[in-house]
């Protein structure tokens, strides 16, 4: 089946793809993911967000990030990638399972036609994917935070979370 064509809009010099992904932790998901998730959103027909996640690293329950996201987003599809595979960029082979892994949990019969993150490895998931890579506020400009700096000084963080991930910080982090 051939892939949908982006719609590029040359006078608001935005492209518009038929379908998005993005890929992360989001451990926990914060304000920064909510700005990437929303630009992305208003680029694609339908977006999908994996929350990837591993009992061996998980600090906040994969599918309480998913619920966290769904309800922050709620015309997004979220989809808890359950796995206990490493990251080594340079381990073709392990590419390899990851990108078997994204394409198993793939709700649509084609796609992604974009893949979006803030980071640099999107170029990989999107090559391998035959997507389009789009990075938005790799900087983190816009919303200056990352989910590491949230779990090292959870207490100093709390105004770029959500409510309801603020809370739950609250009563087990703090």
């Amino acid at each position: 089946m051939t892939r949908p064509a982006a719609n590029r809009d040359a006078a608001a010099g935005d492209v518009r793809y038929p379908t998005g992904l993005i890929v992360g932790r989001f451990d926990p998901p914060h304000l920064g993911h909510s700005h990437m998730i929303d630009w992305a959103a208003a680029r694609t027909d339908r977006l999908v967000v994996y929350v990837n996640s591993s009992f061996a690293r998980d600090t906040v329950p994969g599918e309480l990030r998913a619920t966290w996201l769904a309800e922050a987003h709620p015309g997004v599809e979220i989809r808890v990638v359950r796995h206990s595979l490493p990251t080594d960029w340079n381990d073709e082979a392990l590419w390899e399972r990851w990108i078997a892994l994204f394409r198993d949990h793939w709700p649509h019969e084609v796609g992604p036609d974009a893949v979006v993150s803030s980071d640099e490895y999107v170029s990989g998931i999107a090559e391998r994917l035959d997507a389009e890579p789009v990075t938005v506020d790799p900087e983190r400009e816009v919303v200056p935070i990352s989910a590491t700096e949230i779990r090292d000084a959870p207490a100093r963080h709390l105004d770029k979370v959500t409510p309801p991930v603020r809370q739950w910080i609250e009563s087990n982090w703090l």
